[in-house]
C-alpha cells in the first residue's frame, strides 16, 4: 500500500513539474483594437508562444498578413512577397527569439484599417518545417484617426508672482518609434522637462513639463503646446496665464526703517555727549574745592 502510495505521489509531482512544458500552446497576445493616425505611423505590440523548444530568430520566419487571407502579406522578410502598397512601410520591431512579434507600419493610408495577423514558421533548415501557424483568431484591427488628438495641460488655476509655475502638456499616441514632438510658444530649454511612458499595451504618453518663475510681465500671456506627430500633422492647445500680485510694503518699510536707524544712531550720539558733559563738569567742581580747600589753608597759616 505504501509503494502505492509513493507511486502515485511520484506521478503527481512528475507531472507538476513537467506540465509547462507539454501544455505550451501556439498562442499569440496582440492589442485587438489599436488608433492609427493617418500619414503617421502605428505599433501593434505582439508576442507568441509556440509548442517547440526555444529557437534563436535565425531559425524563425516571422509573417504579418490581412485578417485569414495568408497570402496578403504586409510583412515578410522577402520584400517581393508583400503587398505592393505596403513595401517599404512595415517593419518587426520584435526580436522572435525573445517571442516579440510587434510590428511597425508607417505612412498610415486612411484604408489600413486591417485586421493584421501574425504567422510564425519554425525553420530547422532553408525550407520552412510542418510547424508553422497563423494566429488568426488574434488578430489587430485599426482604428482610423484622420486627425491627431488635441495635446492636454495640467496646471494651477494661478500663478504666484516670484513663485515656480509648472504647466504639464501630454498627448497620447500608439507610435512609441516616433513618438510626437513637443514643444512651447515660450520658456527656455533650461525650463523644460520631457518625459515618455506606456500607459497601457499599444498606447503611449508624451509629456513635456514647463517650469519657470512667473512675472508680473507673464500675466494674461497666452502658453501654447504644440504636438507635431509623425508625418508632419500638428495640433495645439493654449493657456492663458493669471498672475497673482504679490503685495509690497517696501515703500513703507524702507522709509520707516531708515527713520528708525536715525533716530538711534541720534541718540546714542546724545547719550555719549551728555554722559561726556557730565564728565567734564565733575571734573570742574573737583578742581574748584581742591582750589579753595588750598586757600582755606593758607588763610589759617597767615592769620591777620
Amino acid at each position: 500500500m505504501d509503494k502505492e502510495r509513493r507511486m502515485i505521489f511520484f506521478c503527481l509531482l512528475l507531472a507538476v513539474i513537467c506540465s509547462p512544458v507539454f501544455t505550451e500552446e501556439w498562442k499569440a497576445k496582440v492589442v485587438k483594437n489599436l488608433d492609427a493616425l493617418v500619414s503617421s505611423c502605428v505599433v501593434m505590440p505582439c508576442s507568441f508562444t509556440y509548442p517547440e523548444k526555444t529557437l534563436p530568430s535565425s531559425k524563425l520566419r516571422g509573417i504579418w498578413h490581412v485578417d485569414k487571407k495568408q497570402d496578403d502579406r504586409v510583412y515578410h522578410m522577402d520584400q517581393t512577397r508583400i503587398l505592393e502598397n505596403f513595401r517599404g512601410r512595415t517593419r518587426l520591431l520584435g526580436n522572435l527569439g525573445q517571442n516579440n512579434c510587434s510590428l511597425e507600419i508607417t505612412e498610415i493610408k486612411d484604408h489600413d484599417n486591417g485586421p493584421y495577423c501574425f504567422r510564425i514558421e519554425l525553420a530547422e533548415n532553408e525550407d520552412p518545417t510542418i510547424n508553422k501557424f497563423s494566429f488568426v483568431e488574434d488578430c489587430t484591427a485599426l482604428n482610423m484617426l484622420p486627425d491627431p488628438p488635441k495635446p492636454t495641460l495640467l496646471h494651477s488655476m494661478t500663478a504666484t508672482q516670484g513663485h515656480p509655475y509648472s504647466i504639464t502638456c501630454s498627448v497620447i499616441h500608439t507610435c512609441p518609434s516616433h513618438a510626437p514632438q513637443l514643444t512651447w510658444s515660450r520658456g527656455a530649454a533650461d525650463e523644460i522637462f520631457e518625459n515618455h511612458r506606456e500607459l497601457n499595451p499599444g498606447n503611449w504618453e508624451a509629456a513635456s513639463i514647463l517650469t519657470f518663475i512667473a512675472q508680473e510681465k507673464d500675466d494674461d500671456q497666452e502658453y501654447t503646446c504644440t504636438a507635431k506627430f509623425n508625418g508632419q500633422k500638428t495640433s495645439s492647445v493654449t493657456l492663458k496665464l493669471n498672475v497673482k500680485h504679490t503685495v509690497s510694503y517696501n515703500h513703507i518699510i524702507i522709509p520707516c526703517a531708515v527713520g528708525i536707524g536715525t533716530a538711534v544712531i541720534f541718540a546714542v550720539v546724545c547719550i555719549v555727549l551728555l554722559k561726556k558733559y557730565k564728565n567734564r563738569i565733575a571734573e570742574l567742581q573737583n578742581q574748584e574745592g581742591t582750589m579753595w580747600n588750598r586757600l582755606s589753608r593758607l588763610s589759617r597759616r597767615h592769620p591777620k
